[in-house]
């Protein structure tokens, strides 16, 4: 169950991905299948040779990626790969908002 997103976050991560960018949305989830986990960041992109090509530099392979019959078609990160990724990316106010 996916939740603390708003409408405008979610609508900007699609725009981006329309437009062929590489594009992070982090929210809280829970799933029980992954207790530990209080977040995940999907990382998407209509061009999924790029999302892939993006993917193998964190050594995230291109069968995971999820695709989507509506084009947002993306990776799911979780744990400390979510972490080290949104950190080698930049995205420090992703951690500091979900506490990661």
């Amino acid at each position: 169950m996916a939740f603390g997103i708003k409408r405008e976050e979610l609508l900007n991560w699609k725009h981006r991905i329309e437009n062929g960018e590489i594009a992070f949305l982090t929210h809280f989830w829970l799933d029980s299948r992954f207790p530990d986990c209080h977040s995940v960041t999907k990382v998407g992109c209509n061009d999924l040779e790029k999302l892939a090509k993006w993917g193998n530099k964190y050594g995230l392979k291109k069968e995971w990626i999820h695709i989507r019959r509506d084009g947002y078609s993306h990776f799911d990160l979780l744990g400390e790969k979510q972490k080290e990724i949104l950190q080698s990316e930049g995205l420090t106010d992703h951690i500091r908002h979900f506490r990661l």
